[in-house]
């Protein structure tokens, strides 16, 4: 579903980017990518998405080479940033209607969407207001259903819990387990380990532009031990060496 070769990214006149990173995230996947702030996986993700470019290696979505065909690539994706800049000038009905031209999906296939979605998160009354007057989480929750209309194969998540409620969390986690379980994929960043753990099937760590370790959470967390545990001694580890 997602393959990473070799990516490497530098900012010019900065030390932050990514060097060498390799991931290989399959169909049925929810994989976490975990690091400390500035550890570069909002960089890593924004190429996976084809919003930044990247000095060398190689991002396949579906088999699809992002650089060479990337709107084939992002027709098979969704990104949500960890602050959504939505389009405040909207109203929800009229955002979603926009995003839903993008992807050129059908009226009958739009409003089925979008109706199931916004009763899920609650927020079907306020479709009508515009999209300044919402607060954080009704932002995030309407930048979720932005991301879904379109069935995408691989969802792409920045900090997607954040702003949510507990609900709309639980929400969450379970749309990933039905979008894995019809044959897509989620590759996401997060803070919060213990729900990452619970959450994903894999994992890896990113520690100053550099992969330190990945792989199926069962092998990297053992029995008796947490990912915030492994977490913490792999760079305790890495700050020794």
């Amino acid at each position: 579903m997602l393959t990473i070769n070799h990516l490497t990214k530098q900012y010019k006149g900065s030390s932050k980017g990514v060097t060498d990173i390799s991931l290989a995230i399959q169909p049925g996947d929810i994989y976490a990518f975990i690091g400390h702030n500035g550890a570069g996986k909002t960089t890593t993700l924004k190429c996976v998405a084809g919003i930044h470019d990247f000095d060398s290696g190689e991002i396949l979505i579906d088999g699809t080479n992002i650089q060479k065909d990337p709107l084939v690539c992002k027709q098979k994706i969704a990104y949500i940033p960890d602050n959504p800049d939505l389009y405040e000038f909207l109203t929800g009905i009229q955002y979603l209607s926009f995003i839903a031209d993008i992807f050129k999906v059908t009226k009958a296939e739009r409003e089925q969407q979008i109706s199931k979605y916004a009763a899920d998160f609650e927020i079907t009354e306020s479709l009508g207001d515009l999209i300044s007057t919402y607060s954080h989480g009704m932002k995030q929750k309407l930048a979720i259903i932005s991301a879904l209309v379109h069935k995408p194969k691989l969802l792409i998540l920045d900090e997607p819990f954040v702003g949510l409620d507990p609900k709309a969390s639980v929400l969450l986690k379970q749309i990933m387990h039905t979008i894995c379980a019809e044959g897509g994929a989620i590759f996401f960043s997060t803070h919060v380990l213990d729900v990452a753990e619970k959450l994903c099937n894999k994992v890896a760590i990113i520690k100053d532009g550099k992969l330190i370790t990945s792989g199926n959470m069962e092998q990297i967390v053992k029995p008796g031990q947490s990912l915030e545990s492994i977490f913490m001694e792999v760079i305790k580890d890495e700050n020794a060496n």
